[in-house]
């Protein structure tokens, strides 16, 4: 419903994001290194700053898509040529995001530094969802973004396994303290806004929230009754359970979901449903339609305030609900590029060369060398591009002294053979590169649906018309776009955040693609992902344009002069799958899948965030240690691992 054209978005400008427009160019064969075994990256590509269709690009999926298509038509597997490398590891990782970077960095601690590892991952860069977006505004200035992975979530509840780990890489969650400026939006006078998409509310109109909603909402187009609801939901709740007692209210908690809640007990007007439909999505990956009104509470959602719940959290809640509701920590633990600098300190560990320094600050801006990750002279090699096709033991299970690892690279197979393998990539993928599992577990291991997100990043040449407009960013439900929001105000080292609307900045705009006439939250994930693949750069693209330009335009803003760049990052396969009411019957107290999914077999372990059904980087973590131990037993000295998903138990206090 855009009343602007192209031109006038500026489609047609020249900025740095049609080099790579649709991700064509994002396989990248590159310059073959010490083997030819491994094409790699020559060293001038430089995989953080390019713009275009990132995350899931094109190149990094396409022969996995192919191996499931051939499972699932009953067709035997057959690679082909097969090069065998005569490459020989004592670990070969498949996957290269923070878990399997962390089993690489576990196992080597473990077995000795002289240890051999291999680490294969099928995207063009290393990290997984932690993803780092580089910009270079028109000043001059370097700008970077979080592309994935945002920030370590709550250090209260982090387990000794990943404090142990985090403390050996140098990281003192502390200093966020005074790295995170949480002044930042308040002395420039910035606060919430909300755009009004006409596709929904009828017209265009972008709101400055205030503390009282009284103040900011008959600014609205919403209609009376609606303005006069949204007051009452948000200044003023009621009981809205009054012929219930406690703990009544809470069982109606753990089964009612929040638009049902809003609809038909509170009984506010649709639009007011309408404000608040996408306010779930980015803790649980899907609206107000599948969340139940346990899990909106414990993230702030309004209309619980009178019905004296208590403080603590439900057991019908999911672990981000728990999580969130006895939070102890300020949400400020983020580095510029988000948790990507944990997979680049990791990566200077176990590469040295690839970046200098030697701190938690100087890797902000630390240029990676990329034609250093898969050298022969090192002991630990990464390799991009390089999908995974089938792992398998070298005789059989009980009795193989080494796993077979076959990947393709280059449009060429390859197959190394190691003492032990990692499977740290999507639970979906495992069954089909890993013949020797039962049908159990490949059931356990499918139940794993993964949440499809985008995260894409804008860079803009200056801040003004925020400054003019009074917001840091803004939530358009009923717009293709969930929100627009200004970056975190972090500086570390050498990196300085923005400090005058003069400055550079990078946006953050979100989308969950759920769809709630698909079902189940696990069918609104297959359906958001089949629509995610389908969609251009170019679609994605106009529509960021015609967000900024609407919301931003009475502050002055003009997309086809303002913005300098865009990086989309496509996350089909995004947040892991997280157990809740009232889609998992098992959860909270049943048999829950994960326990099967992740079980190794002979010299073969399973590390991912999946296996913990729960999509932060310290599940990651500790789902390393678990699976590192799985191989090489546990020391006297190895961190505690919580084998529960989601914050331990005993923080709690259920």
């Amino acid at each position: 419903m855009s009343k602007f054209t192209d031109s006038q978005l500026g489609m047609g400008t020249t900025i740095t994001r049609r080099d790579f427009l649709n991700g064509s160019a994002m396989a990248i064969g590159g310059l073959a290194l010490t083997q030819a075994t491994s094409p790699g990256l020559a060293a001038e590509n430089y995989p953080p700053a390019l713009t275009g269709l990132r995350g899931h690009h094109v190149g990094s999926f396409e022969s996995m898509h192919k191996l499931m298509r051939t499972s699932r038509d009953g067709e035997v597997f057959d690679p082909g040529d097969v090069t065998e490398t005569g490459e020989i590891y004592d670990l070969i990782v498949v996957g290269g995001g923070i878990s399997g970077l962390a089993t690489a960095y576990l196992y080597r601690q473990q077995n000795g530094p002289n240890t051999k590892i291999l680490i294969l991952d099928n995207h063009d860069d290393f990290g997984g969802h932690a993803k780092r977006n580089e910009f270079t505004a028109s000043n001059g200035k370097l700008v970077i973004g979080y592309g994935g992975s945002q920030s370590l979530q709550t250090p209260s509840y982090f387990t000794p396994a990943v404090n142990q780990l985090l403390s050996s890489l140098g990281v003192e969650v502390a200093k966020f303290n005074e790295y995170y400026d949480a002044k930042w939006y308040e002395n420039r006078n910035l606060g919430d806004g909300f755009f009004f998409a006409k596709e929904v509310f009828g017209e265009d109109r972008l709101v400055v929230k205030t503390e009282k909603a009284a103040e900011w909402v008959p600014l609205s187009p919403l209609n009376d009754k609606a303005k006069a609801d949204l007051i009452e939901l948000l200044d003023s709740p009621k009981d809205y359970f009054p012929d219930l007692n406690h703990d009544q209210k809470i069982e109606m908690m753990g089964k009612l979901f929040y638009q049902t809640f809003l609809r038909d007990y509170v009984k506010v007007d649709q639009q007011v449903i309408d404000y608040f439909s996408l306010t779930t999505t980015e803790y649980f990956g899907c609206g107000i339609d599948a969340v139940t009104c346990a899990d909106a509470w414990a993230i702030g959602s309004p209309g619980f305030e009178a019905m004296e719940l208590g403080e603590k959290a439900l057991k019908t809640m999911s672990p981000s609900g728990r999580l969130v509701q006895t939070d102890p920590d300020e949400y400020i633990f983020h580095f510029p590029d988000g948790n990507a600098s944990i997979a680049r300190l990791l990566v200077r560990s176990l590469i040295p060369g690839t970046l200098t320094g030697s701190t938690m600050e100087d890797v902000v801006t630390a240029r990676c060398d990329y034609g250093k990750l898969d050298l022969a002279t090192s002991n630990v090699r990464l390799r991009v591009n390089a999908a995974a096709l089938q792992v398998k033991h070298e005789g059989t299970v009980e009795d193989a002294k080494s796993v077979a690892v076959l990947y393709t690279t280059g449009g060429k197979n390859f197959r190394a053979s190691g003492s032990h393998a990692i499977l740290a990539c999507f639970h979906q993928v495992i069954p089909y590169i890993a013949p020797e599992l039962d049908p159990e577990q490949r059931s356990a291991l499918v139940d794993q649906q993964k949440i499809p997100l985008i995260y894409t990043n804008v860079l803009i040449r200056n801040w003004q018309a925020f400054s003019m407009l009074g917001i840091n960013g803004f939530e358009s439900p009923g717009h293709y776009w969930d929100k627009a929001v200004m970056d975190f105000p972090v500086s570390m080292g050498d990196y300085k955040f923005a400090d005058k609307p003069e400055d550079p900045v990078v946006l953050h705009l979100g989308k969950v693609p759920a769809n709630p006439a698909s079902g189940s939250l696990r069918d609104q994930a297959i359906a958001g992902r089949k629509w995610l693949l389908k969609e251009k750069f170019e679609d994605l693209e106009r529509n960021a344009r015609d967000l900024l330009a609407r919301a931003l335009g009475p502050g002055g803003f003009d997309p086809a002069r303002d913005i300098e760049a865009i990086t989309i990052n496509r996350w089909s396969h995004g947040y892991s799958y997280e157990y809740m009411k009232p889609w998992d019957s098992y959860w909270p107290d049943g048999d829950l899948p994960i326990v099967k999914s992740r079980k190794g077999w002979g010299r073969i372990a399973i590390a991912n965030s999946d296996a913990g059904a729960y999509a932060y980087a310290h599940s990651a973590i500790d789902q390393a240690t678990r699976a590192v131990r799985e191989l090489l037993g546990t020391t006297a000295d190895a961190p505690a691992f919580a084998d529960f998903p989601g914050p331990p138990r005993e923080m709690l206090a259920l």
